[in-house]
């Protein structure tokens, strides 16, 4: 039975997570909202990592066999950590820049991202390797995963938020943004809407579970389909992420706080 474990600061990995469900539809898949501690993207590298370790921990204790760090940010900071401690698959994941230099006309590439995952040597290294010939304009983000967290995808404080930090890349001549945070795709909708339709969006969830697909046929070649079950967990207010992810995920779920798991 294949069983993944799949973690985020918060809500915004369940992005990821329908991908993944898509791709994988037998797998049984764990999901943990490391909302007690949303965001990481102001958070030192170390905190992160602690978090990451602990998290990845449990999800294995929960029987997970692959992990996938659904967060841009605490792939940044605690990857080549898991990498080191863990011996089971570790999926990370970052902004999307390839696809995005393939994709722009204009040759000006804006990305939407946090603070974190915008100052990581990682991130840096993304650019040296994928960016070359091209513009590349960086936006950090505060507030926007908070907006996602509360389940404010539509309304007048988020258009806001939305508008400040989309102009100034569509004013230098963007027009191919990367949703480089996994709460972004959520609020996909609100960004089409102040970038208009010619504008494209790069969402990395897809290339993440073609890549997690890609090493579990690599790796564990012989593990038996699951049952397609879906199991949610937090380290915040159980009933509130259970609101906020029923939500986001289009059904109803019931998360249980992290230290009820068995």
């Amino acid at each position: 039975m294949t069983t993944i474990g799949v973690f985020d600061s918060g809500v915004g990995g369940l992005s990821v997570l329908r991908h993944i469900r898509t791709l994988l539809p037998d797998a049984d898949l764990v999901y943990v909202a490391d909302s007690a501690h949303v965001p990481y993207g102001d958070k030192p590298q170390h905190y992160i990592e602690q978090r990451a370790v602990e998290l990845t921990r449990f999800l294995i204790e929960q029987g997970a066999e692959a992990i996938v760090i659904a967060c841009n940010t605490a792939t940044a900071a605690a990857a080549a950590r898991l990498r080191r401690d863990f011996e089971c698959p570790i999926i990370g994941m970052e902004p999307a820049v390839k696809p995005a230099v393939t994709a722009t006309k204009s040759g000006v590439v804006g990305i939407l991202a946090t603070v974190g995952t915008l100052k990581s040597a990682r991130f840096a290294a993304l650019l040296e390797r994928h960016a070359k010939g091209i513009e590349v304009i960086t936006q950090g983000c505060p507030g926007l995963v908070e907006q996602v967290e509360s389940g404010d995808l539509e309304g007048p404080e988020t258009l806001s938020l939305v508008e400040r930090y989309t102009r100034p890349l569509l004013s230098h001549g963007a027009d191919t943004l990367i949703l480089g945070c996994t709460h972004y795709p959520f609020l996909a909708p609100m960004i089409c809407k102040v970038a208009g339709p010619d504008i494209a969006l790069i969402d990395t969830g897809e290339a993440v579970a073609r890549q997690l697909q890609r090493r579990l046929l690599a790796e564990l070649p012989d593990t038996l389909p699951g049952d397609g079950l879906e199991h949610f967990f937090t380290s915040g207010d159980p009933h509130a992420a259970s609101l906020i992810m029923s939500k986001l995920w289009g059904n109803a779920v019931v998360v249980h706080p992290m230290e009820d798991a068995v």
